[in-house]
């Protein structure tokens, strides 16, 4: 997994609720846990474009309900910053669901809407299952 090249603000923190992209089976997944932050004792954890955190599905398939799975946020609201100066937002939080949090694969096999370039450059394999990458 590669450095983001975007001073990407943390937006999303425990608790949220994201739409899911993929046809993973997924459709509302809750934020449980960051993986890799590091913050002050008692704060909430949070996430932006880019970050892998493990989600608690909230709606979907009656198989995939309720379970616990890793996943990436591709889309958020709050706008960051990129190095060239230009900012960055979009209309909607969205998240895609992973089969293994190690090699990043994808559990679905298209995305809806736009992917963010940071995330694309972090993970390569997203590169193959996403038809729009701003």
């Amino acid at each position: 997994m590669k450095a983001v090249k975007a001073n990407v603000t943390k937006a999303l923190q425990v608790g949220s609720r994201i739409k899911v992209a993929d046809n993973s089976g997924a459709k509302i997944i809750e934020i449980v846990s960051v993986r890799g932050y590091k913050g002050v004792k008692g704060r909430l954890a949070k996430c932006g474009v880019g970050d892998l955190f493990i989600g608690a599905v909230k709606k979907g398939n009656p198989d995939t309900k309720h379970t616990l799975l890793p996943c990436i946020v591709i889309r958020q609201k709050k706008e960051y910053r990129r190095k060239s100066g230009v900012r960055i937002k979009f209309e909607d939080n969205a998240a895609i669901v992973l089969k293994d949090i190690k090699k990043g694969e994808p559990k679905g096999t298209s995305i809806k809407g736009p992917v963010a370039r940071e995330v694309v450059e972090r993970f390569p394999v997203i590169t193959r299952i996403s038809k729009m990458v701003i």
